[in-house]
């Protein structure tokens, strides 16, 4: 198996499965992460660690745009291997319909625990109590139940990232069906406006003009409708994926500024937490100022995580093959076992770092044992985001990410 740096035309990149197994596996912590902090989320613990907010901060401007940026390099690589229709198919068959699926029967225990501990709701019991929610109110389609905001039913949670990812896919197929050459003579032009030390400052102005102007008006939703400042950013990271995964010199480019972005995205990081723990009186800082400073950050990172990772992210064995496959599943699983779990230990009078610990491991486990049962059993496997037939090594090794 070649790596990048063997080939530069190779189409498996190890590097990127790396990422996409480190970021979407950092979700279990962040989420939990969630249960502590002053932020907004589904339920809350009855303990509160507010000095976890400056470390959940180092991954929050980028880790989701992240995702999409490879997300766009993947689909890339397998438009190269298929034509563009069974592309559209595949995606989404791949996407749709484990969110469906997850909408229906995954996401519905969040709903109704929030609801419990928001609002309280009739029950003789959990499963009962489940029942007449789901029965009378989840499928409503309206918004219901309302402690602030109200929660509209059904609703997809953190399956977001599946809706927007579809729709990104396939607003490029459209482009491509009406401009089949777009990709290469986009991705040819991009790169070579990147060239250089550009591709660590321009990137930096788009994210930052995002934030300065969209950011303000279209507060993040995750409804799809309306939440354009969160459109323009991660489809922006999508498109850039997408346009440079075939451009060996910005990947080599990358690298070689790899500890250059890491140092001036540690610089922006500290003057944001600066800013966002109000150590700076907010009429000396300017609002162009702190915006920028976000998404330069933003990107800078995202540009050290990725350089780094080509340098040092190559080992290819079992392990790789197994997250790579896996990690899909415990991503449509791992929120709701944290909200189940973190529920169930309410009231136990355990303290933060033992319901923490029980959680993470609960919710761990319950990942692996869902994806061990999915992967065995064929018509379980699409559900849960894998391909219909379990496959072979060989065959798994050839995988690119969602």
């Amino acid at each position: 198996m070649s790596t990048p740096q063997q080939s530069a035309n190779s189409e498996r990149r190890i590097d990127l499965d790396w990422v996409r197994i480190l970021a979407f596996g950092s979700l279990i912590f962040y989420h939990v992460g969630m249960l502590y902090v002053s932020w907004g989320f589904h339920i809350k613990s009855e303990h509160r660690l507010t000095w976890l907010e400056p470390a959940m901060l180092v991954l929050n401007p980028w880790r989701l745009s992240l995702l999409f940026l490879v997300s766009g390099v993947a689909s890339r690589f397998m438009l190269g291997k298929v034509r563009l229709a069974a592309f559209a198919r595949a995606r989404s068959a791949r996407l749709l319909i484990p969110l469906i699926f997850g909408m229906l029967v995954i996401v519905p225990p969040q709903s109704y625990l929030q609801i419990v501990e928001s609002l309280g709701y009739p029950q003789a019991s959990y499963l009962q109590g489940f029942a007449d929610y789901y029965v009378h109110h989840y499928l409503a389609f309206g918004a219901q139940f309302c402690p602030n905001p109200c929660i509209a039913q059904p609703t997809w949670n953190h399956l977001w990232f599946v809706v927007y990812l579809w729709v990104y896919t396939m607003a490029l197929a459209g482009v491509l069906w009406v401009w089949p050459k777009a990709a290469d003579w986009m991705g040819e032009r991009m790169a070579a406006v990147l060239a250089g030390p550009w591709l660590l400052v321009l990137p930096c102005l788009l994210f930052a003009a995002w934030r300065l102007f969209l950011s303000p008006i279209f507060p993040s939703t995750h409804a799809l409708f309306g939440d354009w400042y969160n459109h323009a950013d991660y489809a922006s990271a999508f498109l850039i994926g997408f346009l440079l995964a075939r451009q060996d010199g910005i990947w080599r480019d990358n690298e070689r500024q790899r500890w250059l972005a890491l140092t001036v995205a540690a610089g922006c990081f500290t003057i944001f937490v600066v800013v966002y723990a109000g150590l700076l009186a907010p009429s000396s800082v300017p609002k162009w100022f702190a915006s920028s400073v976000y998404g330069c950050y933003q990107w800078l990172a995202m540009a050290a995580v990725l350089g780094f990772a080509r340098r040092h992210l190559k080992a290819n064995g079992p392990a790789r093959r197994y997250l790579t496959d896996a990690i899909f599943p415990y991503y449509i699983v791992h929120q709701t076992a944290i909200i189940m779990i973190a529920h169930a230990l309410r009231g136990s009078g355990l303290s933060a770092g033992s319901e923490a610990a029980i959680v993470i491991v609960g919710t761990a486990l319950a990942c692996l044992v869902t994806y061990e049962v999915a992967r065995r059993i064929a018509w379980l496997r699409p559900l849960f985001g894998l391909r219909m037939e379990p496959r072979s090594v060989g065959r798994i090794a050839q995988q690119q990410p969602a």
